[in-house]
């Protein structure tokens, strides 16, 4: 079977404009693959996760009975340790778990009202 002459560059050019918007609906129209989205779907659902349960981790910072020796302990740390001393001091591990969570640590911190 023979093609006509002018079906050539209708194919070139249909061609040609499927790979330009392929490239343009990625980079610039907000495209993305289902491995990109399922990364972003979990990186929002963790974020909301933490920010859920900062009031817990206020909570038990309240209800600890060495919560003045621990609030000076973090408060003297330097902005880069304070992390490390509020899970050190118990009050950013979440219910059921036996390791703190970073994240609720740096989030508990501006909960924490360290500077005011």
């Amino acid at each position: 079977m023979t093609f006509p002459e002018w079906a050539k560059p209708g194919i070139y050019g249909a061609v040609g404009g499927a790979i330009a918007i392929t490239i343009l609906g990625f980079s610039w129209g907000g495209w993305t693959t289902g491995a990109t989205a399922e990364e972003m779907a979990q990186t929002f659902a963790t974020e909301e996760v933490t920010k859920a349960m900062v009031p817990v981790c206020l909570d038990a910072s309240k209800a600890d009975p060495e919560r003045a020796p621990k609030l000076a302990v973090i408060q003297e740390a330097s902005a880069f340790n304070r992390t490390k001393a509020v899970m050190d001091a118990g009050w950013a591990t979440l219910p059921g778990t036996d390791m703190p969570n970073r994240d609720l640590a740096k989030a508990c911190i501006d909960g924490l009202e360290l500077d005011a």
